[in-house]
């Protein structure tokens, strides 16, 4: 039980901290993530089930992220070329420039972990990555 909640305060604390260093951007860490993920993608664009699968989501919460980013300009939508029917999630060149400016400033702060060394940070990615493969986020 001290396992969890110590984990679980610590999400909350990271996510706040994030949070706060995205504020200036208009975005929130799930909102950054979408972003980041469209830039590794080879042509920007996304279908929406493909994004809930990547930062496993739901798929409410990938529509409302997106509903947000398009309001923003940050991303488009458009009708998926492959079979017409599916909706992509385009990244703009203005969302491009958000997410290149956020990315200096998380990483400016070292993304609110500071006061840890790296090789404790290495450590602690260990640690959660056991749990990690045990839940199929990838393979061990």
């Amino acid at each position: 039980m001290a396992a969890v909640t110590s984990i679980m305060r610590a999400h909350q604390i990271l996510l706040a901290q994030l949070d706060t260093l995205l504020k200036p951007h208009d975005l929130t860490f799930a909102r950054y993530e979408a972003l980041v993920l469209l830039t590794f993608s080879k042509t920007g664009a996304l279908p929406l089930s493909r994004i809930g699968e990547r930062l496993m989501v739901h798929p409410t919460s990938v529509t409302n992220t997106v509903d947000r980013l398009e309001r923003a300009g940050l991303v488009r939508r458009r009708r998926n070329p492959r079979d017409g029917r599916g909706v992509l999630a385009e990244i703009t060149d203005r969302g491009r420039e958000v997410v290149e400016r956020a990315t200096e400033a998380l990483m400016g702060a070292d993304f609110a972990m500071t006061m840890y060394g790296e090789a404790e940070l290495e450590q602690m990615f260990e640690l959660l990555r056991t749990l990690r493969v045990a839940a199929g986020d990838f393979e061990g």
